[in-house]
């Protein structure tokens, strides 16, 4: 079922669940690793491959909030009380919105330092939101790792909230995103 039901998430919503979470932690860890490096000729291209792959994650969320909008998720078992109906609810809507920070500030990032990481794959130049400055780049790349550690903390939030559906409570909430239905 490509459409989400009641009971269980669809195929697009479970293949985007999938795709942004594993890209976020795979940047997240590929951007820390990046900072952490010590400086070489090579770096600009480690950046340049994370900007890459950050042009491409800001597509797959907004098609994913899209989706999301006109394709309403299922309901939470019965049983389930509605203030973590709510929270569940505030902190998606809030790890969406980190991450497009996340995202923004590093398009940011991008334009103003010189050279830009504008050439995605070498396959054509994205447009730039913001222009060389070497002050503001500084400003935008530090913003870019602050926020990108408040989704980090985002994602353990999720995660462990994940593990306590599933060894705490025994419910079907993280089976849904994992099958087609969970029952």
């Amino acid at each position: 079922m490509i459409r989400n039901t009641g009971s269980s998430w669809g195929s697009v919503s479970r293949a985007l669940h999938w795709l942004i979470g594993l890209t976020i932690v795979g940047m997240l860890a590929f951007g820390w690793w990046m900072n952490h490096i010590p400086a070489r000729p090579d770096r600009f291209f480690y950046r340049q491959i994370h900007a890459d792959i950050g042009y491409v994650l800001l597509v797959l969320l907004v098609l994913r909030i899209v989706w999301r909008l006109f394709n309403p998720g299922p309901v939470l078992p019965q049983g389930t009380p509605r203030w973590i109906g709510v929270l569940a609810r505030f902190h998606q809507w809030t790890l969406d919105f980190a991450a497009l920070v996340v995202i923004m500030l590093g398009w940011a990032h991008s334009g103003a330092h010189t050279p830009n990481y504008a050439n995605w794959f070498g396959l054509f130049q994205v447009p730039q939101i913001t222009s060389p400055d070497k002050a503001e780049a500084q400003l935008y790349e530090d913003r870019h790792i602050l926020f990108a550690y408040v989704l980090l903390a985002l994602v353990v939030i999720h995660v462990a909230a994940a593990i306590w559906h599933h060894r705490i409570r025994r419910d079907t909430v993280v089976l849904r995103m994992v099958r087609e239905e969970a029952g």
